[in-house]
């Protein structure tokens, strides 16, 4: 059985890993609790595989404080006094995790760029077969769950559930797959090309095309502080997800619009019957209130939906920048 760094390659690989250079991007956001164990960590996993020969000496490890309210800026300047290669970059305010990650992820100089939490759930030994994969020829790897089982069922049910519709919809995506992978350099330039507002880069990078593969690990609890995505959190990212990449919603409502209109013939049709032929229906009850209830819901829900992609277009078409760097380290 191989240890975590053991090489299986031969001195040919060793050669051309040393011309190359790995960029790690972690967004942090109130992560003082487990950023100086985080530090520790990545810096191992990067001496250990500069030993190696699988990436250069110089590789770098930058930090993204996206507006933290606690410490986390002040342990990266120290992280980055202490350490060399160890950089940060301090968002001018909190700007969601999506855009502190495409912040790092275009300002960082590498041939290949590996974005990770900061909270340690991760598998780090992942990042040594995604660099294998890359100088195997892959521009994107996607680092992958195995298995949920240190979710609860409502977040394993719902988050499955969800890569599940995405999928029905259309729309490309990795099945449990968050934001942990490695892209290249011509990746990253490829990314630089969406200007979009609202953000999901699980949807976006696997629209870029190039040789893909994928590293499965184990997930595994959080080493300290709490949990920066609740559920809230959580939902939006997922109705952000399904409104940015498919219109499937809207479909939806010409869809229910056909089948509101054919049970309002059918509601129509017994209403008359009870009145003309029965005489046992209140004059007018059932032909003012079932209708008027029914279709007030359906209208508001599908105005709701409408207006959600409105708002989107109006984001959009504003192009305000998605964030912006207040110091860097």
């Amino acid at each position: 059985m191989q240890t975590l760094f053991e090489s299986t390659h031969p001195s040919a690989l060793d050669t051309a890993g040393q011309g190359k250079k790995l960029a790690i991007v972690v967004p942090c956001y109130n992560e003082q609790e487990v950023l100086p164990t985080t530090i520790r960590r990545l810096i191992e996993v990067r001496d250990k595989l500069a030993l190696e020969g699988l990436i250069r000496a110089d590789s770098s490890i930058t930090f993204v404080d996206d507006g933290s309210r606690d410490q986390t800026w002040r342990l990266i300047e120290d992280g980055a006094r202490a350490h060399a290669g160890v950089h940060g970059i301090k968002l001018s305010r909190n700007r969601g995790h999506q855009n502190a990650l495409i912040a790092g992820l275009l300002h960082v100089d590498g041939d290949m760029v590996i974005s990770v939490d900061a909270d340690l759930q991760d598998d780090l030994g992942a990042i040594r077969q995604m660099v294998l994969k890359y100088h195997d020829g892959c521009d994107i790897v996607y680092g992958v769950r195995s298995h949920r089982a240190s979710d609860t069922f409502f977040k394993r049910f719902t988050a499955e559930s969800f890569y599940r519709l995405l999928d029905l919809l259309g729309v490309d995506v990795v099945f449990n797959h968050a934001d942990y992978r490695l892209m290249s350099r011509a990746a990253i330039e490829a990314l630089k090309a969406y200007r979009e507002v609202n953000l999901y880069l699980r949807g976006i990078i696997p629209q870029l095309g190039f040789r893909t593969d994928v590293v499965t690990y184990e997930r595994a609890e959080r080493f300290a502080g709490e949990s920066k995505y609740p559920l809230t959190k959580m939902l939006a990212l997922a109705w952000n997800g399904l409104t940015s990449f498919s219109p499937s919603p809207l479909r939806w409502i010409t869809g229910i619009g056909i089948v509101v209109s054919l049970f309002s013939f059918g509601i129509g049709g017994w209403a008359l019957t009870a009145t003309l032929v029965f005489h046992t229906a209140i004059p007018g009850w059932a032909s003012t209130v079932i209708p008027m209830y029914f279709l007030g819901g359906i209208q508001l829900l599908s105005l709701g939906i409408i207006g959600e992609y409105v708002s989107k277009i109006y984001l959009e078409t504003k192009a305000r920048p998605r964030f912006i760097i207040e110091k860097t380290v």
